[in-house]
């Protein structure tokens, strides 16, 4: 192989790396979002005596939890190489 060869195969496997683990990021804070952010309300919403101030508040911690993971994903994927 030529030494061009090898940089475009490390270029190509560092980016492919980097996309695998924002797909896992963001699948992470999917899960955080839809667990901890949208279930308690749901299961809040159907109960017999539903108290909505702690889910209020656990549903803003997830929901900027998530948020804040996508941003870093999104921040992480501006490193790939061309």
């Amino acid at each position: 192989m030529s030494e061009l060869d090898d940089e475009a195969r490390d270029k190509l496997v560092a980016n492919e790396r980097i996309k695998f683990t924002g797909t896992y990021a963001n699948g992470l804070a999917v899960a955080i979002f839809a667990v901890g952010g949208f279930a308690p309300f749901i299961s809040t919403a159907l109960s017999d005596r539903p108290y909505f101030t702690p889910v209020l508040i656990a549903m803003a911690v997830c929901w900027i939890m998530s948020g804040v993971i996508h941003w870093v994903v999104r921040h992480a994927l501006r490193n790939l190489r061309p």
